[in-house]
């Protein structure tokens, strides 16, 4: 890193589902990257991405979507799932997950918790119940205990998950993501104006939050 690139400040926003591995995976080569970025201060900014918006609201039997989507592809593709995980020190627990939910729910406890300064911890929790702990993330009770134990105030989620906030505001940043052409996540955008799609290697990601932040750092002509 150039002096330049010292002590300044990016955003990242990360269009994300909670229900996608290579997101958590992402997340962790994120982290790696940024630990090696001490001096740079950092604004992760979680958005909304839905991988299959048809799933119902209470959710469907994993193992029989899952072969519905992908055949008798399911434990090849799980096989290099684990090993990516763990290459990223990510035990997935693909076995006990017993439901694929919808994430709408999920989406609407992360866009609150940005305004608790809670949004990495209740991301992070929704994968850890999700790939760890085989914990149906669409379920009320799941994410208002996730609510619970990042800070937040689980009477007002609560309230909130019983009504339609924010509904209409989630599908509509989907919207806006696939607009600029996010068909697949994780999507990285640097500082609004660089794109990088997919669960990047940790060093990948240092090189390019570098080279936007050199780009800033360029007179405008």
């Amino acid at each position: 890193m150039t002096d330049q690139t010292q002590r300044r400040r990016i955003a990242i926003d990360i269009v994300s589902d909670a229900v996608c591995p290579w997101c958590y995976i992402g997340k962790r080569n994120l982290e790696a990257a940024l630990a090696d970025l001490p001096d740079i201060e950092v604004d992760i900014r979680w958005r909304p991405y839905q991988l299959d918006a048809t799933i119902p609201p209470e959710g469907l039997e994993r193992r029989a979507y899952m072969q519905r989507k992908f055949g008798n592809r399911i434990d090849e593709i799980h096989q290099r799932l684990t090993q990516a995980g763990a290459a990223a020190g990510l035990d997935f627990a693909f076995d006990d997950i017993e439901r694929s939910p919808n994430t709408l729910d999920a989406h609407r406890l992360i866009r609150w918790a940005a305004s608790a300064n809670a949004q990495d911890a209740i991301v992070e929790r929704l994968f850890h119940d999700f790939f760890v702990a085989g914990k149906d993330i669409g379920d009320r009770n799941v994410l208002l205990d996730a609510a619970r134990d990042c800070g937040m105030d689980p009477k007002i989620v609560g309230d909130l998950l019983d009504g339609d906030a924010d509904k209409e505001s989630v599908r509509e940043e989907i919207a806006s993501a696939q607009s600029i052409g996010v068909t697949g996540v994780p999507f990285f955008i640097l500082d609004g104006k660089f794109a990088l799609p997919g669960a990047q290697p940790a060093d990948v990601l240092k090189r390019a939050i570098g080279k936007a932040l050199e780009k800033a750092d360029e007179p405008r002509a």
